[in-house]
């Protein structure tokens, strides 16, 4: 082959891994708002519908309170639907943006790209009983010396006072995991003494399977996983299919012609 025959093929073959790579990184796109967000949490919680705080079940935005055993504290119709509650808090992400202080949250929303994408990321929303996820506010998560009796048989339990929730066992670690992904991936500042808590419960509350099938499942609407959980596999996600069809199609295209047209046929392809 001659240097010039060549340059043309590996022209080519660089078209071809660049419009592949294209097909990749284009076929994922996250949410770009919170709004889109909570339409695609419906989906990838769908396998497993139970509010985050006490494990009930729940069909539609409607919860079963008798699944779990939940007493309404004060509000009864909150307590009957689901919310998406944010693990880390709006609210935490906001007062360390200046767009916060210019407008609050709606403000942030519009305007500052960090902390639009930081509010519709699917890692961080979980399905909560909408009384449970009004009564958490803002306030931080802790170990508390108190024991669960605000929502019946529900273990979460609330410090109005103190601004302090303790979660149930079983979600301690998919806290932190979140807190975890969510400071490093939005560069927010975390207390020492969070630091060692969410540590702990790290440690402590091993990653589980539903966690798992929740982080590629999440992988798939937003294009990485948390990698405190675990690896994902895109090809899980429908891509493999459309790069080994891609390939095809323009190899089956250009088969037989001269170097010249091979760069046309798979640009055209592409173009689509």
């Amino acid at each position: 082959m001659s240097n010039s025959a060549a340059k043309k093929l590996l022209a080519l073959v660089s078209l071809l891994v660049s419009a592949l790579l294209a097909i990749v990184f284009s076929d994922i796109r996250p949410p770009a708002t919170f709004q889109e967000a909570k339409q695609l949490a419906w989906e990838v919680h769908a396998d497993n519908p139970r509010t985050f705080y006490c494990g009930c079940r729940y069909q539609g935005n409607r919860v079963d309170l008798a699944s779990c055993g939940y007493q309404p504290r004060k509000n009864r119709q909150r307590a009957s639907r689901v919310e998406w509650e944010h693990v880390v808090p709006a609210w935490v992400i906001g007062h360390q943006r200046q767009c916060w202080k210019q407008g609050g949250r709606d403000n942030c929303s519009a305007n500052d790209p960090l902390f639009a994408r930081a509010e519709a990321d699917l890692h961080n929303l979980m399905p909560a009983i909408g009384e449970v996820n009004g009564d958490r506010s803002n306030y931080a998560f802790a170990m508390l010396n108190a024991k669960p009796h605000q929502y019946g048989q529900c273990q979460v339990v609330v410090d109005f006072a103190a601004r302090k929730v303790m979660p149930r066992e079983e979600i301690r670690g998919v806290i932190a995991r979140t807190y975890l992904y969510m400071h490093e991936r939005y560069q927010l500042r975390m207390s020492r003494q969070d630091q060692q808590l969410y540590g702990a419960w790290d440690r402590m509350y091993p990653v589980t399977e539903q966690e798992r099938r929740r982080n590629q499942a999440i992988a798939c609407q937003m294009g990485w996983g948390n990698p405190h959980v675990g690896a994902v596999d895109l090809r899980q996600c429908g891509i493999g299919s459309q790069l080994r069809g891609a390939v095809t199609a323009a190899l089956g295209r250009a088969k037989g012609l001269p170097l010249e047209q091979m760069g046309e046929v798979v640009l055209g392809l592409f173009r689509r």
